[in-house]
């Protein structure tokens, strides 16, 4: 809606402040509908929240379409806009964890990435050019369109990727090692396959003193009980279009309800929140300022043009997408190959070194200009957006990776606690964006937040230094479990 400010700030003749809150509650809208994902998903899947997901978009578009009268109602169309959108934003980056081994994921994550953040930049783009041809309520009625275009393809085109395996195998092998280490049930030849195993997940070594026959035999018994496990029937095609397939926990709902909240005090969760989400704030940062500087003096664009300085937000995400998909699973081999063929998930935590040089360029660079847009213009301040969003994007693919790669048991209410973050900082921040603006300048305002985000970045140091000693500390005392969550 960034294009369209000054346009339905004078249909309703509110404040600007006012406008820019319609983006702001549908970011709350996204996050407070985070909470309710994490038990549904949990309890019966992700396909039938990404139906409820469409559906509900294509009802709200076309509400905040024929609310062209009433503030209130587009305010309420707007928020339910976000309820929609919040089953994408959360789940979408689990199901990639779900469908993908871990060698193949980084090109995928940043392809869903840029496709959940980075087609934002589009859409002004276009919104600029249809206000100006056919009026603003015309940009929700064809999303409508669009969305209810999409439905048969969400319907026939995406099954479930939920998969309720057997306990023993969740957790990555965890409870299975853990089990054998404490009865001493692992074969001589066999302990150096679950020694790996442990050190992965614990992140230390256990070493296993060798066992008598009778524990060689029930390790033998136990094996070919799992070995003969039946295997479940392949799930024909008419069958994966229901909407629900069974539980895939016995969990209470209520405690899944909550499982979220705890670990915004784990620290790579909140490593990852800040990551992610503070840079998406900024953007929307931008997003204010821009219709502030350019529907005004001295450059007085008009939606069509306000709606193309997106173009070069666009092509940043895209160049992310790029830089992101060669950049992951390459420097993850090199890694793997330097430290002697073991994989670490903190490898891909090296991907913030592109974030913090693109983000600061790109944050410094456009305080700098945006001050003074009539001598710059435009181009120049478009270049340094776009940089912004290629460290956006290079930030999310890092965080929502690692997350997957390091903490994949609990990635579902890792990625609640991301979407809740990022929504409702975005909130706080269209509410005093303006008024920072006119009271501190442009200037200083993007001197401080380009220092925020230096210094979150900087916090990847400590983060890939201690990883793994973070993950050996919270395999041996699981919040969740002590929580009894």
């Amino acid at each position: 809606m960034a294009a369209n400010t000054v346009t339905i700030s004078l249909h309703f003749k509110k404040s600007f402040t006012s406008v820019a809150l319609l983006t702001g509650y549908h970011l709350c809208g996204v996050g407070v509908a985070g909470i309710l994902i994490v038990p549904t998903a949990r309890v019966w899947g992700k396909r039938h929240l990404f139906l409820l997901g469409n559906v509900l978009m294509v009802i709200s578009c076309g509400w905040a379409g024929g609310s062209a009268n009433n503030y209130t109602s587009l305010v309420w169309a707007r928020i339910f806009q976000g309820v929609a959108l919040a089953p994408f934003e959360a789940l979408v980056n689990a199901c990639v964890g779900d469908l993908y081994y871990v060698h193949e994921r980084g090109k995928r994550m940043a392809l869903s990435n840029v496709a959940l953040f980075g087609a934002a930049f589009l859409t002004p783009v276009l919104a600029g050019k249809i206000t100006h041809s056919l009026g603003w309520e015309w940009t929700f009625y064809l999303l409508a369109i669009f969305s209810a275009a999409s439905l048969p393809l969400t319907i026939f085109l995406v099954p479930e990727t939920a998969f309720r395996r057997p306990e023993y195998l969740n957790n990555d092998l965890k409870q299975i090692v853990n089990q054998r280490i404490e009865n001493r049930m692992c074969l001589p030849q066999q302990s150096n396959v679950y020694q790996h195993e442990a050190s992965h997940i614990s992140g230390e070594k256990k070493h296993l003193s060798p066992l008598t026959n009778s524990e060689s035999q029930a390790v033998s018994q136990e094996r070919d009980t799992r070995l003969n496990t039946i295997v479940p029937t392949k799930t024909s095609y008419i069958q994966m279009l229901k909407p629900f397939n069974g539980r895939k926990t016995d969990e209470n709902f209520l405690k899944l309800l909550l499982r979220p909240f705890p670990l915004f005090f784990h620290p790579a969760i909140l490593w990852a929140c800040l990551i992610q989400g503070v840079i998406i704030g900024w953007t929307v940062f931008i997003g204010v300022v821009l219709a502030a500087i350019f529907l005004g003096p001295p450059l007085w664009f008009n939606e069509v043009q306000t709606g193309y300085l997106y173009t070069g937000a666009f092509i940043g995400s895209i160049l992310g997408l790029i830089l992101s998909g060669l950049l992951s699973d390459s420097m993850n081999k090199i890694m793997v190959k330097l430290n002697k063929g073991r994989y670490e998930p903190e490898f891909r935590i090296l991907l913030v070194i592109f974030q913090l040089v693109f983000s600061g360029a790109g944050l410094y660079g456009f305080g700098i200009v945006a001050q003074d847009v009539g001598e710059y213009g435009w181009l120049v301040v478009d270049v340094f957006f776009a940089l912004v969003i290629i460290g956006m994007v290079m930030g999310a693919v890092a965080s929502a990776l690692y997350i997957v790669d390091a903490h994949r048991q609990i990635a579902i209410e890792s990625f609640t606690c991301m979407l809740i973050f990022k929504n409702i900082f975005s909130f706080i921040l269209t509410f005093f964006a303006y008024e920072w603006l006119l009271s501190n300048g442009i200037k200083p305002a993007f001197l401080a937040i380009s220092s925020i985000q230096m210094g979150i970045c900087v916090l990847s140091i400590p983060m890939y230094i201690f990883g793994k000693r973070n993950r050996s500390f919270f395999a041996r005392y699981d919040l969740l479990k002590i929580l009894h969550l």
